[in-house]
C-alpha cells in the first residue's frame, strides 16, 4: 500500500480511530466518524461503532476497510448465535476463522468488541487481546486516543468521560479522525 492508500491499483477506504474504556462497571467504545479515501474525506459522518448479538448486549468499532468490517460483524453476530451470546468464545472462533479462511484472510481490519464482562481487541492475524488496564484503541489515531486515555484514567472515574476526551485529543491530531464521536454503553 502506498502513501495515498493505494493497494492492487484501488484506492481504498480507511481512516479512523476507536477506543474501548472499561472502569467503575462501565464499558464504552467510541469511534470517529470519518471515512477517507486516499487523502480525501469521503464521508464525515459514518458510524464504525454499534451494538450487535442477540438482545444488543456486545458493543464492537471498528477500523480498516468498511465493507471487511460489515462482513466481520455480521460473522461475529453469528458466532455469538452460535456459541450463546459467549463473547470470547465467539471472538476466538471467528479470529481462527479469519486467521485460516482464504476469504476472510484477506479483509483489512480490527475490531473492539465488549460485553458487560469482557473487552476485546480481535485481528486478522488470529489474536484475541484482552487489553490490559481495560483501555485499548486501533485505527489512524489509535495511539494518541490510547495515550490521551491511559493519562486520564488517573485523574478521572467515568468510562465515557475518558472515551469522549481521548477521541477529542486524537481528533486533534491525527488528519484521518474527526470530531464526530459514536458511543455505545455495556
Amino acid at each position: 500500500m502506498d502513501n495515498n492508500g493505494a493497494s492492487h491499483g484501488l484506492l481504498q477506504w480507511h481512516g479512523t480511530t476507536i477506543i474501548g474504556v472499561k472502569k467503575g462497571g462501565r464499558t464504552v467504545i467510541a469511534g470517529d466518524g470519518q471515512v477517507t479515501m486516499g487523502n480525501t474525506v469521503m464521508k464525515p459522518n459514518a458510524r464504525k461503532v454499534r451494538r450487535i448479538g442477540k438482545g444488543e448486549s456486545v458493543i464492537a468499532g471498528f477500523a480498516g476497510a468498511t465493507a471487511d468490517a460489515f462482513t466481520l460483524f455480521e460473522r461475529l453476530e453469528k458466532k455469538l448465535e452460535q456459541y450463546s451470546g459467549q463473547l470470547t468464545r465467539a471472538a476466538v472462533e471467528l479470529a481462527k476463522d479469519w486467521r485460516t479462511d482464504k476469504y476472510l484472510r484477506n479483509l483489512e481490519a480490527l475490531m473492539i468488541v465488549a460485553d458487560a464482562e469482557t473487552m476485546l481487541v480481535i485481528t486478522g492475524n488470529g489474536d484475541v487481546l484482552e487489553p490490559e488496564g481495560g483501555i485499548a484503541a486501533i485505527g489512524s489515531g489509535g495511539n494518541y486516543a490510547l495515550s490521551a486515555a491511559r493519562a486520564l484514567t488517573d485523574y478521572e472515574d467515568d468510562a465515557e468521560r475518558i472515551a469522549r476526551r481521548a477521541m477529542q485529543v486524537a481528533a486533534e491530531v491525527c488528519v484521518f479522525t474527526n470530531d464526530r464521536v459514536t458511543v455505545e454503553t455495556v
